[in-house]
C-alpha cells in the first residue's frame, strides 16, 4: 500500500489492490468457487450455487471498490473491506457445510495432508498457481483449500484494516485534511501579505 503522510495532500494515495496478497487470494477463491460449484453442486434447484458464487465475487469486488473509494474516504474503504470480509466468511461457511453434509473431512493439523496444503496456500497467491488443479482436485481437497484461503484472507484483511484504523486516527478523514489544507493555504497567504 502506498503511503503519503504529507499534510498538504487531501486525497489518500491510490492503493494497488492487485498486488495485495489478500486480493490475489480472493481472485483464486472466486474462480475456484465457480469451478467447484459447476463440478460438485447441482446446476438447478440449489440456491447454494448462486450464493457461493455471489459471496466469492462480493469478497473480491468489495476490495476493489473499497480501495478505489479509499482515495477520498478511509471510512468508506474500511466499511467496504469489512463487507468483503463478511462475504468471504459466508463463503467459508458454505464450504464447511458442504463437507459436513457430504460426510467429508474438514482438515486440521492432525490430517496427513493439512501441512502440505497450508504451506502451498501460504506460498501461492495467484490464480495460475491453482487453476491447473481445479479439474483434478476432489471435492474434499477443493473445499479445504477454499476454507484455508478464506482463513488467510480474513487474517490479512484484519491486519490491513488495523493499519487503516491507525492511519485514520493519525491523519483523520478527508474533512480534516481539507480543513488543514485550507488553513495551511490561508496561513501561507497571510505570511505573503505581511
Amino acid at each position: 500500500m502506498a503511503h503519503d503522510d504529507n499534510p498538504e495532500n487531501i486525497l489518500n494515495p491510490q492503493s494497488n489492490w492487485s498486488e495485495m496478497w489478500f486480493y490475489q487470494k480472493t481472485v483464486v477463491l472466486y474462480h475456484l468457487t465457480c469451478n467447484f460449484t459447476s463440478r460438485f453442486l447441482p446446476s438447478h434447484g440449489d440456491r447454494t450455487v448462486d450464493q457461493m458464487i455471489q459471496a466469492a465475487r462480493s469478497g473480491k469486488q468489495n476490495i476493489v471498490e473499497g480501495m478505489t473509494d479509499g482515495v477520498t474516504s478511509t471510512e468508506t474503504e474500511i466499511k467496504l473491506l469489512n463487507v468483503a470480509r463478511g462475504s468471504i466468511q459466508e463463503l467459508k461457511e458454505d464450504y464447511e457445510d458442504f463437507l459436513i453434509r457430504n460426510k467429508l473431512s474438514l482438515w486440521n493439523n492432525q490430517h496427513p495432508k493439512y501441512n502440505a496444503m497450508l504451506d502451498y496456500c501460504r506460498g501461492h497467491n495467484l490464480l495460475e498457481d491453482y487453476s491447473p488443479y481445479f479439474m483434478r482436485w476432489s471435492p474434499e481437497v477443493m473445499a479445504n483449500v477454499a476454507i484455508t484461503l478464506s482463513h488467510m484472507v480474513d487474517k490479512m484483511m484484519l491486519s490491513h484494516l488495523k493499519k487503516l484504523e491507525e492511519k485514520f486516527l493519525k491523519n483523520g478523514g478527508i474533512r480534516e485534511k481539507m480543513m488543514r489544507a485550507r488553513l495551511d493555504y490561508r496561513n501561507k497567504q497571510n505570511k505573503l501579505k505581511n
